[in-house]
């Protein structure tokens, strides 16, 4: 079949570059028939290949060092005769593409880091805030394609440096998206005419990106316009906000788990995101402080941070979850473990310890689900100035009157328990176990005293403190592990106390 002219004409354009010549083109083509619509659609696909060849082999003379400014230049340009053919492409197809339930947050995500490693976004402070848990019956791959273009369009319309921020929220119970950007706005001549193919305010633009938007949004049964300013809420209001409401869902909303990982290690950041970003929703930090901002927004159901961070450390982010949230759950990682930290991790409440580089990855997902799947309980509340009982596991005589002068000096009295066969009484204010209970030593001694404390606080004191034992009793729940110093009954005490959340008299 011979290629038309309008057609001839556009791929001569879009081969050297000239946007208003590709532009005219494809208006001649417009008023052609169906047959040769389809037929551009065909040979634009076709164009994709020798655009990919030139884009790649520009990147490899990067890698070898020649002249970076032509060469970034060039590559410039292949990425805009690539987004030029993917427009007229989408434009041209009759035929709708597939879809399915997705995340919006995952193209959206997508979207964005294509236009942020694109040389012209450099200029570009982009914001994205994209909730994994809001669902749509769509096609990934167009939602990345509208997002883009909205990116790009925000973009382009800045001459210098700007702002670009992406908001994905509900309107009831209807998923919508916001792009909104800090430019000089839409002149008000073209505002009801910007989603038709071919009208732009900007020079460098095809007038196609608007009208590709309205093409996908129109397959996916939403709605796209401009919303108002203060829609969004910012100081200073955005200049330009495009919205794109999709139907409701059909599905009821669940709520996803919310793990926080913090590790100043990018790899590390992607393992937990790929292990469990299936499962909950993973929010990444690099940094304590970031965690820290990201924990004021809203509370999550789990935090996993390395102990050895840039700034704020781990035990430090730990102490400061807690004080946002005194149920926060934190799971402490480290390459480097010692008995002072692990001991440390147990005063501030830590669930676990995971030492790197992980054995088994499928041990770390097991453990993550374990803890995401108990319910955040709040912390106990007190149990009154009557209640002053300390339960003891401790069979030896001596031992247990020790603990009991300890325990004194903190105005708490001990109730001593030399055996397993436990007699059943008011909750004590707390528990303390000897991790050498004879009875029921080592992890069954520990469950006992859980068991004992019926959520009160439990401490466990062992005879020789190992590595071992602290991490045991980390995992059990207690919240000390601490060497039975019964040479010092006042340092014993003054542990005690603190773990006890007990002023000395």
């Amino acid at each position: 079949m011979e290629i038309p002219a309008p057609l001839s004409q556009l791929l001569q354009a879009l081969e050297a570059g000239d946007l208003p010549a590709a532009r005219a083109a494809a208006a001649a083509m417009q008023r052609v028939g169906a047959q040769s619509t389809q037929l551009a659609a065909e040979v634009l696909h076709e164009l994709r290949q020798p655009l990919l060849g030139v884009k790649a082999y520009a990147q490899l003379l990067a890698e070898d060092g020649g002249p970076s400014g032509p060469l970034r230049l060039l590559l410039a340009q292949v990425e805009r005769m690539e987004q030029i053919v993917s427009d007229f492409i989408r434009l041209a197809s009759e035929r709708p593409a597939p879809q399915q339930r997705l995340s919006l947050a995952a193209p959206i995500w997508a979207a964005a880091k294509l236009f942020s490693v694109n040389p012209d976004s450099a200029r570009i402070s982009l914001e994205v805030e994209a909730p994994e848990d809001i669902t749509i019956q769509g096609n990934a791959r167009l939602i990345e394609q509208l997002t883009l273009n909205l990116l790009n369009n925000a973009r382009d319309a800045m001459a210098g440096r700007g702002r670009v921020k992406v908001v994905l929220a509900r309107e009831g119970t209807s998923p919508v998206l916001y792009v909104a950007d800090w430019g000089p706005g839409i002149p008000e001549e073209l505002r009801e005419r910007i989603f038709e193919p071919y009208v732009t305010a900007n020079k460098r633009g095809t007038g196609l990106g608007l009208a590709v938007c309205r093409r996908i949004a129109q397959e996916h049964h939403a709605q796209i316009g401009l919303a108002a300013p203060g829609v969004l809420r910012d100081v200073p209001p955005p200049a330009t906000v495009f919205r794109v409401l999709f139907p409701a869902s059909d599905a009821p909303s669940v709520r996803r788990p919310r793990l926080l990982v913090v590790d100043d290690e990018t790899i590390i950041r992607m393992v937990f995101r790929d292990l469990m970003g299936k499962e909950c929703e993973v929010i990444e930090a690099a940094s304590g402080e970031e965690a820290l901002d990201l924990l004021r927004q809203a509370p999550v159901d789990l935090i996993v941070t390395d102990k050895n961070l840039p700034g704020l450390s781990g035990l430090e982010l730990a102490q400061q979850a807690r004080r946002l949230y005194s149920n926060s759950r934190v799971i402490l990682m480290t390459g480097y473990p010692s008995l002072v930290t692990t001991q440390q991790a147990l005063e501030l409440g830590v669930v676990d310890y995971l030492l790197k580089p992980f054995d088994d990855i499928r041990e770390v997902r097991t453990l993550l689900r374990t803890s995401l799947s108990q319910p955040l309980v709040p912390p106990p509340l007190g149990t009154g100035s009557e209640v002053r009982r300390v339960d003891v596991l401790e069979d030896n005589a001596t031992t247990a009157r020790l603990i009991s002068e300890a325990l004194a000096l903190v105005g708490l009295e001990a109730r001593i328990l030399p055996s397993s066969e436990l007699m059943a009484m008011e909750k004590p204010v707390g528990v303390v176990v000897s991790w050498d209970f004879a009875p029921a030593y080592g992890r069954k001694a520990l469950e006992l005293g859980k068991a004992l404390a019926q959520g009160a606080p439990f401490v466990v004191l062992a005879e020789h403190l190992t590595m071992e034992t602290a991490l045991e009793s980390l995992r059990a729940g207690a919240s000390a592990c601490l060497p039975k110093l019964l040479s010092d009954t006042t340092a014993l005490s003054r542990e005690l106390s603190r773990a006890f959340k007990r002023d000395v008299p």
